[in-house]
C-alpha cells in the first residue's frame, strides 16, 4: 500500500508554487494527494471547488497517468490536528525565493477577480 504526501489547500487558482511543491515529494518518488477545501465560492475563493478540481487535475493530469497523484475534494476544516505516534510526518518544504513570492492573491487580481 502506498503512502502519499497531503497537500490540503483552496488552489484558487493552481499555481507554480504550489505545483513546485507536488513536484518536489513526486520527485522523491513519493506519490502526492491534493485535497481540495470545499470553501464557499466568496472574493477570495472566486472558483467552486469542482472548478478547482478540475483545474488541478488538467495542471497535474500526467501525474495522476503515472500514480503519483490524486486529487479530492474535501471538506472545509478548521485546522489539523494529530496525536502521539501518529505514523506520519508534518513539515514544511522551504521553496527557493522565486516560489515562495507567488501569490494566488495577486493572480486572481490580474485575472480581474
Amino acid at each position: 500500500m502506498k503512502k502519499y504526501a497531503l497537500f490540503i489547500g483552496r488552489f484558487q487558482p493552481m499555481h507554480d508554487g504550489h505545483k513546485f511543491l507536488f513536484l518536489k515529494k513526486i520527485e522523491e518518488g513519493v506519490p502526492v494527494l491534493i485535497a481540495i477545501r470545499d470553501t464557499p465560492v466568496d472574493e477570495n475563493n472566486p472558483f467552486t471547488s469542482k472548478q478547482v478540481l478540475d483545474d488541478v487535475t488538467d495542471k497535474m493530469l500526467e501525474y495522476i497517468q503515472l500514480g503519483m497523484c490524486k486529487v479530492i475534494i474535501i471538506p472545509d476544516i478548521e485546522g489539523v490536528y494529530y496525536g502521539r505516534g501518529v505514523g506520519y510526518n508534518v513539515e514544511q518544504i522551504e521553496a527557493p525565493d522565486h516560489i515562495k513570492e507567488i501569490s494566488a492573491t495577486k493572480i486572481r487580481k490580474q485575472m480581474g477577480l
